[in-house]
């Protein structure tokens, strides 16, 4: 029997929830929300800068990773720092497809209150794939998906394909984005945070383009939920929660766009995956705070910028334990300089070694 997708029930796009199986969770959320950003009155415009920096370069790496898409972390990091007024010392410079993906998050959180329009929707697109491609492909690209053949989501051998859901038929793109783009611009009384989960639901379930589509989702999510925070940085990454519970969120997903409109599930799917970016934010904020104290504590010594560039690293949560060989890596140098950089910051207490010697040190930062 052929599934009835979520936009074909009659009353589509009039979605409904139990308001008492939310209202707990919505409530605590917002309390947590509240809590966090009166957190954040405590750091100066510097140190929000810094963990705003920190959140969103994981929110555009985990964003892209759900889709299974690899970025440089690094060079995102560059090119967010360059957008925040950071400095981008020991970081590379980013390439243009790293520029663009940062960009169109930069432009949905600092403009969180412009309207959402199709053309801003395709300038995003358009940055996304720069090149008119998805991988071999040509798209169409900056415009809605055209053609006779449905958009659908498949997995599973050639001739046992299972179809996990399919989207609204092209020639209907144009009406249903004119009623997703009326509703995101217009005032409401539904609460911020449900209104972002709604528009991550219904952004997915048209799948407007050809490709991008869950870039979009979670870039409009953050819009919306930067207008619910009232902010135009990032203190908490949905991407990088999503990415943790990737699972659960395509099996999420499926559940509710191949049911009728009560979107109750959802929502509190939504809402504890916020719930658990908020938490985790709080490892950022302190990871900031030591870092600022760091560099506060060193302000007159000097570091060639090598040394910076790996210090920074450490500082940010260096994956592994740093060797010299790691060091000369990273750094682009030879194993000699690399151990007089070493050697130098250890006769200054800046670093220590951490395992018995010879080939095997390994060396940590002092904090």
């Amino acid at each position: 029997m052929r599934a009835i997708w979520i936009w074909q029930q009659m009353n589509w796009p009039k979605f409904y929830w139990d308001d008492s199986r939310i209202i707990t969770s919505l409530s605590n959320v917002r309390l947590l929300q509240g809590k966090l950003l009166g957190e954040l009155n405590t750091f100066g415009f510097d140190l929000q800068n810094n963990a705003s920096l920190e959140i969103i370069t994981s929110d555009v790496i985990s964003s892209s990773e759900i889709e299974g898409i690899v970025l440089d972390p690094a060079r995102v990091r560059s090119s967010v720092a360059s957008r925040l007024g950071l400095s981008t010392q020991g970081l590379p410079t980013p390439d243009h497809y790293t520029e663009g993906v940062v960009e169109v998050m930069m432009d949905a959180i600092k403009n969180f209150n412009e309207p959402l329009t199709k053309e801003r929707l395709c300038d995003w697109h358009a940055a996304l794939f720069p090149t008119g491609r998805s991988g071999m492909y040509k798209i169409s690209v900056a415009e809605y998906r055209q053609g006779d053949e449905p958009m659908q989501i498949v997995s599973g051998a050639m001739g046992h394909e299972k179809v996990h859901y399919e989207a609204p038929s092209c020639s209907n793109v144009p009406h249903e984005m004119d009623l997703f783009l009326e509703w995101i611009n217009k005032s409401s009384d539904i609460d911020p945070v449900l209104r972002a989960a709604i528009a991550h639901l219904w952004f997915v379930a048209i799948h407007p383009f050809d490709d991008g589509n869950g870039r979009l989702t979670r870039t409009i999510t953050d819009m919306m939920l930067s207008r619910s925070d009232g902010q135009r940085l990032r203190f908490y990454s949905m991407s990088a929660e999503i990415m943790r519970k990737r699972n659960s969120y395509y099996d999420i997903l499926q559940k509710t766009t191949s049911g009728d409109l009560c979107i109750t599930d959802w929502l509190l799917w939504f809402i504890e995956t916020m719930e658990g970016a908020i938490m985790r934010s709080y490892e950022t904020l302190s990871k900031v705070r030591q870092k600022a104290i760091f560099w506060q504590n060193n302000s007159e010594v000097t570091f060639n910028e090598r040394q910076v560039k790996i210090l920074n690293r450490l500082l940010d949560g260096f994956e592994g334990k740093l060797t010299t060989s790691k060091y000369a890596k990273i750094c682009h140098t030879s194993q000699a300089t690399a151990l007089r950089d070493i050697r130098d910051l250890l006769e200054r207490n800046v670093l220590i070694k951490t395992d018995s010697g010879g080939r095997s040190s390994s060396y940590e930062i002092k904090c």
